[in-house]
């Protein structure tokens, strides 16, 4: 009766580590998508101010002309 009720614990206790470690996981793969957001957002407006300054910078070379 011991060998039963010992493969039952260790079970238990496997489902346990599994389902921790799974939180884990779930946990931070939602912090990277909250990074990978940040970033995205960061790049954008990175990206509109190059734009921005690019325009900016055409139009003082028409009129440099």
């Amino acid at each position: 009766m011991f060998w039963p009720m010992l493969a039952i614990a260790l079970g238990f206790l496997g489902v346990t580590v599994l389902t921790v470690l799974g939180i884990k996981v779930f946990v931070e793969a939602q912090r990277l998508g909250r990074q990978v957001t940040a970033t995205t957002e960061r790049i954008s407006q990175a990206s509109e101010d190059l734009e921005r300054a690019a325009t900016r910078l055409a139009a003082t070379g028409d009129s440099l002309r």
